[in-house]
């Protein structure tokens, strides 16, 4: 009884210091902000690398006890969704990013959350697994915003290749994007047929 007490225990904790590093996640949000918008590319990079490798961390925390929660399954990617579209817009309105990447990338958050809340106002009960195709995207969109303020910083030169990353970019939002319309278009229509 003792042994299954303190186990119980351990997963609690183990639990908790998951949630606790998605919450930490999300309050770096806007320290992150702030030091990309006065500028000091340097510690926005090194905050940005901290919140991609906790992500990292409290997945592996959650899978390795299988202690998935409703809370890390809304906050996770919450978390994320934050700080990408923060530094995106941070990143966009100093110039670093073109606008017309930017509104892609917001526009098509957009519609995936309002198809989402379309599909749970008009369908019903709804879980969303992300696709390779946005396993994908999202990498890319990491890969682009870190190399933009590794440049900013000074680490790096991405003068020869930060455009064609831009245009890779900008394929992976649109076919990610119309993946999802297509995916969840096409049970939306089955299940109000089926109804």
């Amino acid at each position: 009884m003792g042994h299954e007490a303190a186990a119980r225990g351990i997963i609690a904790t183990v639990l908790n210091a998951a949630n606790a590093i998605t919450v930490a996640r999300i309050l770096l949000v806007p320290v992150i902000a702030w030091y990309a918008h006065v500028r000091d590319y340097e510690a926005a990079f090194w905050l940005f690398l901290l919140v991609a490798a906790s992500d990292a961390l409290d997945g592996l925390i959650a899978r390795a006890f299988d202690l998935r929660t409703r809370f890390g399954a809304i906050a996770d990617p919450l978390a994320d969704k934050l700080t990408m579209l923060t530094v995106t817009l941070m990143l966009a309105w100093q110039g670093w990013l073109p606008w017309w990447l930017a509104v892609a990338i917001v526009g098509r958050d957009a519609v995936i959350v309002g198809g989402a809340v379309a599909y749970r106002a008009l369908v019903g009960r709804l879980e969303i697994a992300p696709t390779w195709l946005s396993k994908l995207n999202t990498a890319v969109e990491f890969t682009l915003l870190a190399t933009l303020l590794a440049v900013g910083a000074g680490f790096a030169d991405g003068e020869p290749w930060l455009p064609a990353l831009m245009w890779i970019a900008l394929a992976t939002v649109l076919a990610s994007g119309a993946q999802y319309v297509w995916i969840w278009g096409g049970k939306a229509i089955a299940a109000r047929r089926a109804a």
